[in-house]
């Protein structure tokens, strides 16, 4: 029995040996592969001071008005793609990442909608971008887009926004929420336990299935990810609300606003929704995404009937032309109905 007892516990003790030796081993391995990122994977863009820190703001092409892109929650600067590279063929556009995004650094303020405001505002300053912009938000960037809108009214000249998020959507469906209870993504603690340990590294397509898209995988292992990323993504959604209340009952007079909204119905049931809850949810949604036609009188209802949320990615085409447009109505002014409907 003694015997027997002293081998078991040789082999547990070996066994446990084994798991410490692989941990440690992935995060010797991320460790040096994350100095080596900062290598291989500089900024595209400049890095402009705003207060102690730093942001990643890039810009392309000329001409005016320029175009701001301002992300989604989660999305970094490389979130769009070849839109910018597009846009820039007839105009300036910038795009940038919020702080503590890809290659900003981390604020040292709160992730509230008027601190982040406030810093592009500063960003764009420093590095001399003229106004008058057109603001392009997706999804919770449309909410940052909105309250700059209203906070620098005198340099804004168009809004567009991409599936944007209503400020009383939570309103609506926080109790649909509380009974559904879905599954929810990673604490900001595990994610940067993941990602230290290498796990995002060595296992991208099992990990950040449902999380990332596969074709950008690559940039967000090995530029976008990082404990401060986790941590500001986590803040901007705890403190959402209060850019919900600052920009509630908005109303940016005849400021030429165009609100793309996605034409098939996000699938939530894999994290756990019902499909009732499903429908209640996308309802508000809907319901919201028209409600913004009401921030101007000069606003325009467009459906992106190929696309869900991720408008920017299914259909930057359409993104593209309705920018394109909007620019065009602006320099060269006509008679326009305000509050119509288009399906594309």
């Amino acid at each position: 029995m003694k015997q027997r007892r002293r081998t078991w516990t040789r082999i547990v003790f070996f066994v446990i040996s084994c798991l410490l030796l692989v941990v440690i081993s992935g995060f010797v391995y991320e460790w040096i592969a994350s100095k080596q990122d900062k290598l291989q994977y500089p900024p595209l863009g400049k890095m402009v001071d705003v207060g102690g820190y730093r942001l990643h703001i890039r810009k392309l092409g000329s001409g005016t008005p320029t175009i701001l892109l301002e992300s989604g929650s989660g999305e970094s600067s490389l979130s769009w793609r070849d839109i910018p590279e597009n846009l820039s063929s007839f105009a300036t556009v910038v795009s940038y990442d919020r702080a503590g995004y890809a290659w900003s650094e981390e604020a040292a303020t709160p992730r509230t909608g008027e601190n982040i405001v406030r810093e592009l505002h500063l960003a764009l300053k420093n590095t001399d971008i003229q106004p008058p912009y057109i603001l392009v938000g997706h999804s919770l960037g449309g909410m940052y887009s909105r309250l700059y809108a209203q906070t620098y009214s005198d340099e804004v000249a168009g809004l567009v926004l991409v599936d944007a998020r209503p400020e009383n959507d939570a309103r609506r469906t926080n109790e649909i929420y509380a009974k559904e209870r879905p599954k929810v993504n990673p604490s900001p603690l595990i994610s940067i336990l993941l990602e230290r340990s290498g796990a995002f590294r060595l296992f991208p397509n099992f990990i950040l299935t449902g999380r990332v898209e596969h074709q950008d995988r690559k940039s967000f292992v090995n530029i976008v990810a990082s404990p401060k990323y986790f941590r500001s993504v986590a803040e901007e959604g705890d403190l959402a609300s209060t850019t919900e209340n600052a920009i509630r009952g908005q109303h940016l007079g005849n400021l030429p606003v165009r609100v793309i909204a996605r034409g098939i119905q996000q699938n939530l049931t894999q994290f756990g929704i019902s499909k009732r809850g499903n429908e209640q949810i996308e309802q508000s949604w809907q319901m919201g995404q028209r409600e913004m036609l009401n921030i101007s009188t000069n606003s325009k209802f467009i459906v992106a009937k190929k696309s869900d949320h991720m408008i920017i990615h299914d259909q930057p085409e359409l993104v593209i032309q309705v920018i394109r447009e909007l620019i065009s109505n602006i320099n060269h002014p006509r008679s326009t109905v305000a509050k119509t409907n288009t399906d594309d």
